[in-house]
Parts: structure tokens; sequence; C-alpha cells
């Protein structure tokens, strides 16, 4: 199936992946090294992407490490809390996680055995949506759809943006800008889809 897969869901898949990547543990220096030479142009999604490549030089491992635990894990909690139930329905481990397992378990995708996050964290979400968009799972595009629609629409864009405007943040005021336009292109382009 891969070999079909077009250089836009290629790109799709990419972004999907650096969001993940972002948002699942704090970047290595190697992570930002690589983040540092993002390209962009003058769309907003590539205005963003220039931004988020000079805070990977401006900012050091360590500064991003510390403002990586502060905003999302925190003595006690972090500021945000990256996860579906929580944006939907104000806790944790609610529906909105119910029917991500339910809708992982329908595609067949199982759970990585180290794995400690619920499986509605923003991470994970968005690391399902680049297998769906790379053609890893044997899935039609209703299948992205589908999950886009049920899973990161009804929250993700409003996490970014509450990341994106965060006073606490520097290095992730550009992770969220990104990860707020892609999630309304993706929005968009879904929506264009139907």
């Amino acid at each position: 199936m891969k070999s079909d897969i077009d250089e836009i869901d290629q790109l799709r898949a990419a972004e999907y992946g650096l969001l993940s990547l972002l948002m699942g543990k704090a970047p290595t220096a190697d992570t930002l090294s690589k983040v540092a030479m993002l390209k962009g142009d003058a769309s907003d999604l590539g205005m963003a992407h220039i931004e988020l490549a000079a805070a990977a030089t401006e900012f050091d491992e360590s500064s991003i490490a510390k403002e990586f635990f502060d905003l999302f894990i925190g003595l006690g909690r972090g500021e945000l809390l990256p996860y579906a139930s929580y944006y939907l329905t104000g806790f944790l481990h609610e529906r909105p996680l119910a029917r991500v397992r339910e809708d992982l378990d329908m595609l067949g995708i199982e759970r990585a055995g180290s794995a400690r996050e619920p499986e509605d964290h923003i991470a994970i979400l968005l690391e399902v949506m680049g297998g769906l968009a790379r053609g890893d799972f044997e899935t039609d595009f209703a299948a992205q759809a589908r999950f886009f629609e049920r899973h990161l629409k009804p929250w993700a864009a409003r996490m970014f943006a509450d990341l994106e405007i965060s006073q606490s943040v520097k290095f992730y005021r550009a992770v969220g800008r990104v990860g707020r336009i892609f999630m309304e292109l993706e929005s968009e382009a879904f929506t264009l889809s139907e």
C-alpha cells in the first residue's frame, strides 16, 4: 500500500510525525538540530515552520526539557493536559478515551507495550494519523477522515492554540502555532473531501 501514497500524504504524515514527536517527549539535541533545518514559505504553515526552526536554534535542550516538564508533567500536574478526554469533558479517562480505544481496535492498531500515556494523548493520536496518512494500516481515506473527525477535530486545534498563547512557553509557542495551523488545514481538507 505504501507505494500508492502520494506526495501530499507523505507531507501530511511527516507533519503528523513531527508534531507527535515534539508532543510526546522533550526533544533531544539531535531532534532539535533536525527541527532547526525546517524550511518554510509564505503560507501560514510555512511561516510557522520558519518560526519553529528558529526556536529550535534559540533555546537549548535543557531549557526546552524544563519547559516540556512544566507544561505537560509538572509537580502534581502540568499547565496543559494534552488529552482528548480532558479537553472534551474536563476529566481524564472519560468516554473520549473509550472511543479512541474502540476505533484503534477496529483499525487493528495495538498499544505499544512500553507506552505509559492513555491512548487519547495528543502525541498518540497524531502518531496514528501519521500512520494512516502513510498507509501503514490497511485502511482507506474514509478511515483517516473518520479518525480525524472523531478524535482530533473536536479539540486538537484548541489545545494547540492554548499552547500557542501560554505565557510560560518559549519553544512550545512555535510548536503550538504549527499544530494549530496544521489542524485547521486538515479540518478544512477533510471537510472539502466529503
